[in-house]
């Protein structure tokens, strides 16, 4: 069965939108059939032309979308939303009060009192929301949570995250550069700018593999190039519920790093470190003994992975992931079964969490660094 799915944003010039398209076909279970691809009516109406939409599908609002779509015998079955930031509370809370699955791209809202309006409403419509925490998807970082849910590296003590990028080492905003623009701008970003463009993903990897929620944070959020408005450079240090600590450090101003994502566990009985630059690759090192190198495809996570050990996958087969276990959540959800697809799904819950750590470690830095609870 394909799924039939709509987009808001993501039109031409947009990185996260192509990116979302090329994951959810990758698999064959999705088709992208609507779209309000732009808040520009021209280059909306163009992008849909480009993207083969048919004209009674393609929409200048993203409002009219939502109530059109609802309305017809052969609605869309789940919503895309790849605006930025501060669009999307609002274009979430319009396709769910219309009954219409949501899968949005991260962070969940701009605020954190937007992000508790929309976890609240999710609660009352019960329709499907998605969040692409897109290194969920990886198939050694799913081994690594297996791993330490098994209990085979004892109990976890600390947890390290490394979220480095050079890109923003210059001020590339001021020359109309359309991704820098807008996330170095609070009104479209929110308060947060690496710490919420990148350290979120930091900080939902660690949660993800570990399985322990973060309790408290204390924050050194740094906006290094003058004249920025919002941070580019974060250091963190974690307390989890279970006692155990953890440290972040997300950075877009380090030359000579690209997406270089990087996790190391320390737990009582071995150590895990994965890397997304080479993330076919997960070690393994028991306590007292030598490291193991695991291979995806080597009898590991075979329900994410696709191609035979060898031949590398990344960033577009783990996002591709995503939208497989959407389809398969969405599908069980049709035929009446039991949920499974939404089990390493991120949702509301997940998307709340997220905006409670951007907001403690924006409060924390301002406060001068001191311990804040989430």
């Amino acid at each position: 069965m394909t799924l039939k799915l709509g987009m808001v944003g993501g039109g031409q010039g947009a990185f996260i939108g192509g990116v979302h398209r090329i994951a959810a076909r990758l698999d064959g279970r999705w088709e992208l059939v609507a779209g309000a691809f732009s808040s520009d009516p021209h280059r909306a109406a163009a992008s849909a032309a480009e993207l083969g939409i048919a004209p009674d599908r393609a929409y200048a609002q993203f409002t009219e979308m939502a109530v059109a779509e609802a309305a017809r015998p052969d609605r869309i079955d789940a919503v895309a939303i790849v605006t930025p930031n501060h669009l999307h509370a609002v274009v979430a809370t319009a396709f769910l009060r219309a009954g219409i699955p949501v899968i949005c791209d991260k962070p969940m809202t701009a605020t954190l009192a937007e992000a508790e309006e929309l976890a609240a409403l999710a609660r009352k419509t019960a329709v499907p929301f998605v969040l692409t925490q897109t290194y969920t998807g990886y198939p050694m970082v799913r081994e690594a949570r297996a791993i330490i849910a098994r209990g085979d590296i004892g109990k976890v003590r600390h947890v390290q995250v490394e979220y480095l990028q050079d890109w923003l080492a210059g001020p590339i905003e001021k020359s109309g550069q359309k991704q820098a623009a807008w996330r170095t701008d609070p009104l479209l970003s929110g308060a947060g700018g690496c710490i919420a463009d990148i350290g979120t993903h930091a900080a939902n990897l660690a949660t993800f593999v570990t399985g322990l929620p973060l309790q408290a944070v204390l924050a050194d959020l740094t906006a290094f190039e003058p004249d920025r408005r919002l941070d580019d450079n974060a250091a963190v240090l974690m307390r989890f519920a279970s006692g155990a600590k953890g440290m972040i450090w997300a950075s877009q101003i380090t030359p000579g790093t690209k997406n270089a994502l990087r996790l190391r566990i320390a737990g009582s009985r071995g150590g895990l470190a994965w890397e997304q630059e080479n993330p076919d690759l997960l070690e393994l090192t028991p306590l007292g003994e030598a490291t193991r190198l695991l291979r995806r495809g080597d009898g590991l996570t075979t329900a994410a992975t696709r191609v035979p050990a060898g031949h590398p996958e990344g960033y577009l087969e783990a996002f591709a992931t995503l939208y497989a276990d959407a389809a398969d959540l969405l599908e069980q959800r049709a035929s009446g079964g039991a949920e499974q697809g939404g089990a390493v799904l991120a949702n509301t819950q997940d998307g709340l969490a997220g905006m409670r750590f951007i907001d403690a470690c924006v409060r924390s830095s301002q406060a001068g660094g001191r311990w804040l609870s989430l």
